[in-house]
């Protein structure tokens, strides 16, 4: 959410601001209601103080013990009017707030301009690519090869977008979990956290899934009518965590890792990807989170995107670090950089994580505030978020940048031994 001084105070800056998200806002729409929020918020107070005097006088006259039906009459008018416009400045504000929730988070200054990934900017590369003296598979055909991606089955027993891991790829798989784990906690200094994976919609709507990308997400109905929806990323139970909370100021950063589950029903991604472990409805990833103060924001944005690619270069990994222009950045988003690991097979670069900072627009929508030693006034403070990694796309990577000729895939050296039980290839 953004700041209401904002949208109040400097409609046309933050208007032309979100241009570079291709957000187009209404400002006449958005004034509007405005005007109308302030001519009913001045009535209403009035008619507060009316009420209020109205009130006192009548308690006098019942003091003295004198009866007064017309100043009684006059009371319950009053109360009756004042609830009446009490009863409109609510809707209103539920209308101004409603529509306000479907306005994104402004880009940083140094965002890019553009809405196509060809408007993003390289900032880095690392890693050298493998030259191959053979034919270069992909991770499905790798997979089907060795016999441990099971795409029928899967497909069987739930359908399209789903995969059933077996032998040293479901160790794999479950290696690369524990080993980003420990090299956030131990070395990087996250908190480990186990956190539910369904959540009900305010959790949602805290950190900007909802209510605008509703279709997206599983919805799970059931019979007693309380809804839950499956995450789409830790992101939404870790953050949320300080939903509605004040935290002193010397509790922060606030630093906290997760490996969950996720789940995403790819509305909006028809036709993307729709083979391989690039995009499924079910993958797992470890999720940073950090609740910080707002001047130390921008530098933490710089610290927690290292965080994540010192898991790339320790798998040796080759990737890119790229800063997202304004279109391409997501709904919650102020600033964002993608790492993206190399795919021999296809000879590009993909996503593997993305790294945000939310500025104030999440803890706002959350109610979440800091106060500051002696002080009896509260802030915002940022949040940012980032995968540490996707382990189903930093899964396939390996796949294909550690294949071998004759179909066997070499463990990378950081995982053998206490991580894969001494395993040093998969075949």
């Amino acid at each position: 959410m953004l700041d209401p001084y904002l949208l109040r105070n400097e409609l046309p800056s933050v208007s032309k601001r979100l241009l570079k998200k291709g957000f187009i806002l209404d400002i006449a729409l958005i004034s509007s209601m405005e005007e109308k929020r302030k001519i009913l918020q001045i009535k209403t107070e009035n008619l507060q103080h009316t009420h209020h005097n109205l009130s006192n006088e009548f308690k006098q006259s019942n003091l003295i013990k004198k009866e007064n039906s017309f100043l009684k009459q006059k009371v319950i008018e009053s109360s009756q009017n004042l609830n009446k416009y009490i009863k409109k400045l609510k809707i209103l504000k539920k209308k101004i707030d409603d529509f306000s929730s479907l306005i994104p988070n402004i880009p940083d200054d140094d965002v890019p301009e553009g809405i196509k990934s060809i408007h993003n900017k390289k900032i880095k590369y690392w890693g050298i690519k493998k030259k191959y003296t053979f034919e270069v598979q992909d991770h499905i055909q790798i997979g089907k090869k060795i016999n441990q991606l099971d795409w029928e089955s899967a497909s069987k027993i739930s359908g399209s977008r789903f995969i059933v891991m077996k032998g040293g790829i479901a160790l794999l798989h479950r290696a690369l979990s524990q080993f980003m784990l420990d090299l956030h906690t131990i070395k990087h200094h996250y908190v480990e956290t186990y956190v539910p994976y369904l959540v009900n919609s305010e959790s949602l709507y805290g950190t900007g899934q909802l209510p605008k990308f509703s279709d997206d997400l599983f919805h799970i109905n059931l019979i007693n009518e309380k809804k839950y929806i499956l995450i789409p990323t830790a992101e939404v139970p870790l953050t949320n965590l300080f939903r509605n909370q004040i935290l002193d100021e010397e509790k922060l950063p606030i630093m906290l890792t997760a490996h969950t589950p996720c789940f995403r029903s790819e509305a909006s991604s028809y036709g993307k990807d729709v083979k391989g472990l690039i995009r499924l409805h079910q993958f797992d990833k470890v999720e940073l989170v950090q609740i910080v103060l707002p001047e130390e924001s921008k530098k933490t944005l710089e610290k927690l995107t290292f965080h994540a690619e010192t898991v790339l270069r320790l798998l040796e990994l080759p990737y890119r670090k790229i800063l997202l222009c304004g279109g391409e950045m997501g709904f919650s988003a102020a600033k964002t950089y993608d790492l993206e690991v190399w795919f021999p097979s296809q000879k590009k670069y993909r996503e593997i994580s993305s790294c945000s900072n939310m500025s104030d627009f999440q803890a706002r929508r959350m109610k979440s505030r800091y106060r500051k030693k002696f002080e009896k006034k509260t802030y915002f403070p940022h949040t940012l978020n980032g995968s540490g990694l996707a382990i189903g796309r930093t899964l396939a990577a390996i796949l294909e940048n550690y294949q071998h000729a004759d179909g066997r895939v070499e463990v990378p050296k950081i995982l053998q031994k206490n991580y894969m039980n001494g395993l040093d290839f998969i075949n």
